[in-house]
């Protein structure tokens, strides 16, 4: 088996803007009606199945750099780790949560802006750019980090299944097939059932952090319920279905976008590394 190469912090940078660029605009569909069925207005008053392109503007801004920084952050940490081999699970979990933290602060103000679009929280036939207007003049500055930590209690379960998951499985395939690095059609695959397994199991928080960022109330004038509270609220008022809104669309979401996200990355970085 030939040794495995690792990837600068830059091709790890361009590889992942690549990748996260491809599979949001790709998937973005499926992400607004999963949003649509979480809303707490219902999934009809939140704009059913028309307009389901409202938002794009937003992902094809925030997509390739946060990506770029959780990838950029993720293999450096990896390759970097001081942990023993024998510890890789844990390395893979502690450096894919740090990435997600920082790719958050990238993303979360773009994801804001995406989720009041695709509700029509703000009116009917609103851009991404109109959706952000809307929000700086209601919330200030501070309104597109509102759901931040409810996006990393999301991100870092989701990151510390998906990834251990998915190293694991590219290990195993690349023991079987005698080969590293693998094809990016085969770290699709891996990605793919990783990133389903961990979409299912973190479906409760994804809900939890759409109600968050739909909640128009303004924290400077009432108190709001903590994160806990909230979660709590929608299973003794909604019961567990509540919880697992969209939990469908998610997990083929996110199970057909792993593929895409992973097996992106794995052929643009494999042939950033080639040249």
């Amino acid at each position: 088996m030939t040794a495995n190469p690792k990837p600068t912090f830059l091709q790890s940078l361009a590889a992942g803007g690549l990748a996260g660029t491809a599979v949001d605009l790709l998937f973005f569909p499926i992400d607004t009606i999963k949003t649509r069925l979480q809303s707490p207005q219902g999934f009809a008053r939140a704009g059913g199945f028309k307009g389901i392109y409202k938002g794009v503007g937003s992902v094809g801004v925030g997509s390739a750099p946060g990506a770029a920084v959780f990838f950029a952050t993720y293999d450096t940490l990896k390759h970097n780790s001081p942990l023993p081999e024998h510890l890789e699970p844990v390395t893979h979990m502690l450096s894919a949560s740090v990435a997600e933290v920082a790719a958050c602060l990238v993303r979360v103000p773009t994801e804001v802006i995406k989720t009041r679009a695709q509700t029509s929280t703000y009116g009917p036939g609103q851009s991404s750019l109109s959706a952000a207007k809307f929000l700086l003049a209601s919330d200030g500055w501070k309104g597109f980090y509102r759901g931040f930590g409810s996006t990393i209690m999301r991100e870092i379960p989701f990151t510390s299944i998906q990834f251990p998951l998915y190293e694991l499985l590219k290990s195993r395939l690349s023991g079987f097939v005698g080969r590293k690095p693998l094809y990016a059609h085969e770290a699709a695959v891996c990605g793919s059932f990783a990133g389903g397994v961990a979409a299912a199991l973190t479906t409760p928080l994804d809900v939890l952090k759409t109600r968050v960022m739909l909640d128009m109330r303004d924290a400077t004038k009432e108190k709001l319920p903590s994160l806990p509270a909230r979660l709590k609220n929608i299973y003794v008022v909604e019961g567990i279905p509540a919880l697992f809104a969209g939990v469908v669309p998610r997990t083929l979401w996110i199970s057909a976008g792993g593929a895409v996200f992973l097996g992106v990355y794995e052929w643009a970085v494999n042939g950033l590394m080639g040249w």
